[in-house]
């Protein structure tokens, strides 16, 4: 009876927190999805071009663009204090960002090469060449995927960063291009297509796009007449299951967790 009860309240205590597995994305994110904010949102420098965004070790760290305004930075989650910045060269044109056993790896738009640093300390370690524009960037622990703003993405070896794939990502059959931001999440790419606030869940293996998932609703209003300043920042915190959003020159980053079904239409009040 004492072993029933406890299975009773521990149910009912997990249908109103939400118990699951994983807080952020259900495991049986369909087609169509939408997200929802968790608690307050977080501050972030409006001034900054988002271009990538990842968490490590309970930081934020962001790959910045614009020619002579490129930066790669560490910042506090919580108050979105910088506590570290790296400058890049004027002439260089900030772009997507990942890590890989240890080290940052952060591409450039149309100058061909990306950037080497140590994780710990930011100092540049070296570059690689890029075949064409760098978009976005994450990894799958062993290699690196780079986006380059067509509906192609590349697997870059993690150790000599050469070409090793290269993969269409399509959706219904058509190829769907301007794949920017990537994020690796659960075995699956998170995608977002710039200049739109929608973010892809891809198959790494065959490019299908499984979830088109909309995030308009945290676009600032404040931001709303720039066509550039959008969706670009998708950071996962694998250790604490949290998913986060912001984009470019966004003032704020928002925690968020994925539901299921288009975003609900607002009501009016008569």
């Amino acid at each position: 009876m004492r072993f029933l009860l406890g299975v009773s309240l521990l149910f009912g205590f997990c249908a109103l927190a939400g118990c699951q597995k994983n807080n952020a994305i259900p495991d049986d994110l369909g087609p169509e999805a939408h997200v929802e904010v968790l608690g307050q949102a977080l501050p972030h420098d409006e001034t900054a071009f988002t271009q990538g965004l990842l968490v490590h070790e309970g930081y934020f760290f962001e790959s910045t663009g614009l020619v002579g305004h490129s930066t790669l930075r560490k910042t506090e989650i919580q108050s979105g204090k910088v506590l570290a910045q790296k400058e890049l060269d004027p002439s260089l044109f900030g772009e997507g960002l990942a890590l890989l056993n240890g080290k940052l790896y952060q591409l450039t738009w149309k100058n061909r090469i990306g950037l080497i640093y140590d994780a710990k300390t930011l100092e540049q370690l070296g570059t690689f060449p890029i075949s064409g524009e760098g978009w976005g960037l994450t990894t799958d622990g062993n290699e690196l995927i780079l986006s380059d703003g067509s509906d192609q993405l590349t697997w870059l070896d993690g150790k000599n960063l050469k070409p090793t794939k290269t993969l269409q990502v399509k959706m219904n059959g058509q190829a769907v291009h301007k794949i920017n931001e990537l994020e690796k999440i659960n075995g699956y790419i998170y995608a977002n297509v710039f200049q739109t606030d929608i973010i892809l869940r891809i198959d790494p293996k065959s490019g299908e796009v499984l979830t088109v998932i909309d995030a308009s609703e945290l676009r600032p209003a404040s931001t709303k007449a720039d066509p550039n300043s959008v969706l670009n920042g998708i950071a996962w915190d694998e250790k604490n299951q949290k998913l986060y959003l912001t984009g470019k020159k966004w003032p704020l980053v928002y925690q968020v967790r994925l539901v299921n079904g288009p975003r609900p239409t607002p009501t009016t009040q008569p």
